[in-house]
């Protein structure tokens, strides 16, 4: 394999046998708080909430959410006031230990901690005019930002440029990147989503949004599940931080960057295909996650960011 940068903005390409070829579109350098997908999801969100005069911005997201970080710093950038409701009422007094949640609080983002049961009911008209009555009016985005406006903003990541790959790869959490991408694409590629979580559930709902049936979802490299390593995925990208000098976040697209190149190894692609992967961001997590390895003795993530 050998491999080239392309350009002031780091962006790569991998050559492999058979004339294959990866390059690593970096979203993740869009903005240094708000990268990747999240800006992408929150452009057209913002632009919505200024026009429906809304002061402040709702959301949901787990302990290390990059989606509750981004939206964070994004209301503070844009003049909004931001609060997240935080999966797991325990964490309530721990804002200090948690890297994410204390970054968060730095931009002033307000939390509402709540149980996993109560979390559950995140799209319930109930729960929001609860939360409503609590903190008065408020813009609303989903957990993982993906709603109708998200898909939109998604559907800008590729270019013109990007007509001359054959298969275009991204993470998948909660679909609306992907669906913007499958919207956007040209006649001649195909899409595959690696999802972060076990099971191909998603493959109904994607169906029901996208425009066209060229994409595919790739259910073996979870892991384990979500939020999910091991100490195989951690080497790989230690690997590929020290061959390539781009960091891969380890819940998405560290996952998926490395089920590409097995995919590769394993005869999945045809000879000389170009496969565009899109680095979606989520860095800022690895901190969080190399506080959990340690605290298991396992090897962590060893990127400088």
């Amino acid at each position: 394999m050998s491999k080239k940068f392309l350009g002031l903005n780091q962006q790569l390409t991998m050559q492999f046998p058979n004339g294959i070829t990866i390059h690593v579109k970096r979203e993740d350098l869009l903005h240094p708080f708000v990268s990747g997908n999240k800006f992408r999801k929150l452009k057209y969100n913002l632009l919505q909430a200024k026009e429906e005069q809304q002061e402040t911005l709702l959301t949901f997201g787990g302990a290390y959410s990059n989606h509750i970080a981004a939206v964070a710093f994004a209301g503070k950038e844009k003049g909004f006031k931001t609060i997240g409701v935080i999966r797991g009422d325990e964490l309530r007094g721990k804002i200090s230990e948690n890297p994410t949640l204390q970054f968060a609080e730095n931009c002033g983002m307000q939390f509402e901690f709540v149980s996993r049961e109560t979390y559950r009911l995140k799209q319930e008209i109930s729960f929001l005019n609860k939360l409503k009555e609590k903190f008065g009016d408020f813009y609303h985005i989903p957990e993982g930002g993906t709603n109708e406006l998200a898909i939109k903003g998604c559907e800008e990541i590729l270019t013109e440029e990007d007509c001359a790959f054959d298969f275009i790869g991204c993470s998948v959490g909660t679909g609306g990147t992907i669906c913007g991408i499958i919207n956007s694409i040209f006649p001649h590629q195909k899409v595959l989503g690696f999802p972060a979580l076990k099971g191909d559930f998603l493959k109904e709902e994607i169906r029901n949004i996208v425009k066209n049936n060229n994409w595919d979802l790739v259910t073996d490299y979870h892991f384990g599940g979500y939020g999910k390593v091991n100490i195989e995925l951690i080497a790989f990208i230690n690997q590929f931080y020290a061959e390539n000098s781009i960091p891969l976040d380890p819940i998405y697209t560290g996952k998926m960057v490395f089920g590409v190149i097995d995919l590769i190894h394993k005869n999945y692609f045809p000879p000389k295909s170009k496969i565009l992967l899109i680095h979606t961001g989520g860095i800022q997590g690895i901190q969080g996650m190399n506080m959990k390895l340690r605290n298991k003795q396992l090897p962590i993530i060893d990127i400088n960011v």
